[in-house]
């Protein structure tokens, strides 16, 4: 056999008694999935005929055995396997998962020949799933999707895996600390692409695992994941339709969990908080929201409160956390533990070009680094830099243009433009309709996403337009940013209790630059509508050819 092959049987007793003992794959490493109409399960075993059974007096809804085998399978390579076709699966949304985490495949480990089985091997086991019809998408499709990227059962490297690990100790030992007012808090820093809500994820999913687990401290413990972003939330939702003990309720708003158990005169255990940087700092009755701040209700409705932060990404004035306003949360908090995730996993770029754009956002532009594996490239017109966006969502999808919101915008259902070139050349802009995650909507190829249909979420290639608030002194030899002309007018409201106004307005436009710089995964292409600022970025290029 030198072709991955895949046998079927009904799931039961006797068709299981009558395997014949004869055949090697009962003691050779395997991938096994079993399916009904709507669940799914995959595992791995050396051991199949026993596992079968085991799983005969497990397993519900299920009616469908397929063994997946290679005579170069080996231990370490089904875990691998196993692993990535439970991520896939998750992506396919054909089925809702059985699959609970394990902790053997949560590491990603090297073994020998890795890249065969990862890439080689799994490309030819998915094509055979998909001619068995066990699957819908291709891979490439399941690769584009939040769903997937997000998936709690994504391998995890040591530092991620170590901090998963802290976190969960964390969790076990304070959910059954005694409390007054405040829970405990433990804060997750580190900037945009360290695959910060990826171990969130993978946490929240091994949390609610242990809620069944009558050993843990964890068991039949009230938790929940909040994001104050919609489109993220939505994708969350959508994993826990995919995941069978995930609920969808778990997963909330701030806002409305705390206005939920305020009604409810309830308390809850734990509370994971993603993208905690969006968390309102002040009063904001429009949505509802009545105390000063999320972070400290969150800690006063839990007994423990884990949050992802990076300061870098605050956009709104009702959301703008500083050092001083967190060593406050810190300090109220029952325990309080800080941990870091440094390394950058969404950019395949070297680190001259993460300084790059560090630099940028600092107000400091360098002369255009060089990258074998990632391009950042200057346009000298919006159009131009739009048809390569075009060409390259044609080859690897999922590749955008976005811009800074320096460009009217209203909520009447009108449609509003990035409008450059002298008005030679326009695109619709910050369209938020429908449920779908917008960079997942094909048309929108043809439109510009803003900040706000963009943040926490990958592009393959991204195309940023730095729109008027972008300047460049050509006298002083820096950046300039003129906040008059930033459009979000939300982003600027309620003043009160801010010390420097005109630093703070400059601070969000800065982040949001940051943010937008950091979407793509194999490229970053820029066009500035400024031109002292578009003419010294071609300079720099051409002086870097």
């Amino acid at each position: 056999m030198t072709e991955v092959e895949i046998l079927s049987w009904p799931f039961e007793k006797k068709i299981i008694e009558k395997i014949d003992n004869k055949e090697q794959y009962l003691n050779y490493p395997v991938i096994y999935v079993l399916k009904g109409k709507k669940e799914a399960y995959i595992g791995e075993t050396v051991y199949f005929k026993n596992r079968m059974k085991a799983h005969l007096k497990a397993r519900k809804n299920i009616d469908q055995i397929n063994l997946i085998k290679h005579e170069k399978f080996n231990r370490s390579a089904t875990f691998h396997l196993e692993t990535k076709l439970i991520n896939y699966f998750l992506g396919d949304e054909k089925y809702t998962l059985q699959n609970k985490s394990k902790t053997a495949s949560d590491f990603t480990h090297n073994y020998y020949n890795k890249p065969y089985y990862d890439q080689q091997l799994f490309k030819e086991l998915w094509q055979k799933l998909h001619e068995q019809k066990l699957v819908d998408h291709e891979l490439h499709v399941i690769e584009n999707k939040d769903i997937f990227k997000l998936s709690p059962f994504k391998e995890l490297s040591l530092e991620q895996l170590d901090l998963k690990e802290k976190v969960l100790e964390f969790c076990e030992k304070q959910v059954k600390a005694k409390t007054n007012e405040y829970g405990s808090l433990l804060v997750i820093e580190g900037e945009a692409g360290v695959g910060k809500s990826v171990v969130l994820s993978s946490i929240f999913n091994t949390i609610q695992e242990r809620t069944s687990e009558a050993s843990s401290n964890l068991y039949k413990k009230n938790n929940y994941l909040v994001v104050n972003h919609e489109g993220m939330l939505k994708t969350y939702k959508d994993i826990a339709r995919q995941v069978k003990h995930l609920k969808v309720s778990s997963f909330e708003k701030p806002t409305k969990l705390i206005n939920k158990l305020d009604k409810d005169n309830q308390k809850v255990d734990v509370v994971l908080v993603d993208e905690a940087h969006l968390l309102l700092t002040k009063p904001d009755p429009f949505n509802n929201f009545d105390y000063r701040n999320h972070l400290e209700e969150l800690l006063k409705r839990a007994k423990v409160v884990i949050v992802i932060f990076d300061q870098d990404q605050v956009l709104k004035f009702k959301s703008l956390w500083g050092v001083a306003k967190l060593e406050e949360m810190k300090k109220l908090s029952a325990c309080t533990e800080v941990y870091p995730l440094t390394k950058q996993f969404r950019m395949q770029a070297n680190d001259d070009v993460v300084d790059w754009i560090n630099n940028f956002k600092s107000k400091v532009l360098l002369r255009i680094p060089k990258d074998e594996n990632y391009k950042l490239k200057i346009f000298e017109k919006m159009e131009e830099m739009h048809k390569e966006i075009i060409e390259k969502n044609k080859e690897f999808g999922l590749s955008r243009v976005v811009s800074t919101f320096d460009y009217l915008h209203r909520k009447d259902g009108g449609t509003y433009y990035v409008n450059e070139s002298n008005g030679e050349y326009k695109l619709p802009w910050n369209t938020t309709e429908g449920n779908k995650a917008w960079a997942e909507k094909d048309y929108t190829i043809n439109e510009v996403g803003s900040i706000y249909t963009i943040q926490g979420f990958d592009l393959n290639y991204v195309g940023v337009v730095l729109g008027p608030s972008v300047q460049y002194d050509t006298a002083k030899n820096k950046i300039v940013i003129d906040t008059s002309q930033y459009k979000d007018i939300g982003a600027y409201t309620g003043t009160e209790g801010i010390e420097n106004i005109n630093e703070a307005k400059e601070k969000i436009v800065l982040n949001s630059i940051n943010i937008l710089m950091k979407r793509g995964i194999k490229g970053l292409y820029i066009y500035a509508s400024d031109e002292a600022l578009r003419n010294k970025l071609l300079e720099y290029q051409k002086a870097g050819e």
